[in-house]
């Protein structure tokens, strides 16, 4: 939608009326606004490696995309959700070295009979790049990370409390392979004893194949300490496949992809989950 908007934005430049009936003016500043932004999101995006995104990694690069993103998780007791959206939406580059995310509050599906679907809590993400270096630099990234989500989840999919989430991500590539990794703590503004403070650690391992397509392999840990789990581990390892970055008009692309995710560790919110995602870069 941004796309289209900002393709209008440069019609109406084109088909405004003279300056000298006020129309013009105020055209021509809104589009060199516009303009002077995404080269701004240009340069900042040229000084950083250019791997594409993991699939539940959050990368430590800055990107400029809407996403969507799509989950089918199963557990051993028989129980299925379906989660729409995965908590993602908008992402920016407001200025050089940050990046915010406008996630979109994602909706829950159970099959369950006592109606408990509904949608789970507002996230927010804002990413400050530390070091960059480009493919023919250095080919790394450092970044750090401040996670927020507001308690708006319905009573059985939110949290009941905002949760702050301070996150360190870094990644190194060698040719065509790399890998991005993030350490993160969330840290709950009340209800220590039922959320806990979970120490999260995702790392993806990804290698380039022909143009288009970028094979991977995450691991997805989790510590929990306090709360009802305190001192359990969860492991996934999810394979799966991107395809992307593929070029639309202009700066606009798309990517998409695929992974399957399984559970490893006995201690385990549910066992198998399809994850699917769709990004359309700008």
């Amino acid at each position: 939608m941004l796309a289209l908007c900002l393709g209008s934005t440069a019609a109406l430049a084109q088909t405004s009326p003279p300056a000298s009936s006020g129309t013009g003016g105020f055209t021509d500043t809104i589009q060199g606004f516009v303009d002077s932004w995404l080269a701004m999101v240009s340069r900042t995006q040229a000084e950083q490696p250019h791997w594409v995104t993991p699939l539940v990694t959050v990368t430590p690069r800055l990107e400029q995309e809407v996403r969507y993103d799509q989950y089918f998780q199963s557990a051993k007791n028989g129980l299925a959700i379906d989660n729409f959206g995965g908590g993602k939406g908008l992402e920016l580059i407001p200025e050089e070295h940050f990046e915010t995310i406008i996630g979109m509050p994602a909706f829950l599906k159970r099959n369950d009979p006592r109606n408990t679907d509904g949608f789970a809590d507002w996230p927010f993400l804002v990413k400050c790049r530390l070091l960059s270096a480009n493919e023919e630099h250095g080919n790394y990234i450092l970044t750090a990370f401040i996670g927020f989500s507001a308690p708006t989840g319905s009573q059985v999919n939110g949290n009941g409390h905002a949760i702050f989430t301070p996150t360190l991500a870094f990644g190194k590539g060698w040719g065509k392979f790399d890998f991005q990794s993030t350490v993160s703590v969330a840290v709950p503004n009340g209800g220590l004893d039922r959320l806990g403070m979970p120490v999260t650690y995702n790392t993806a391992f990804q290698y380039h194949v022909l143009k288009y397509f970028w094979p991977e392999v995450e691991t997805n840990y989790t510590w929990q300490s306090y709360g009802d789990d305190n001192g359990h581990s969860t492991l996934y390892l999810t394979p799966g496949l991107l395809i992307g970055r593929i070029p639309i008009h202009d700066r606009v692309g798309l990517t998409f992809g695929a992974g399957y995710q399984v559970a490893v560790t006995e201690h385990r919110g549910y066992n198998h989950n399809v994850v699917l995602t769709a990004r359309i870069p700008f």
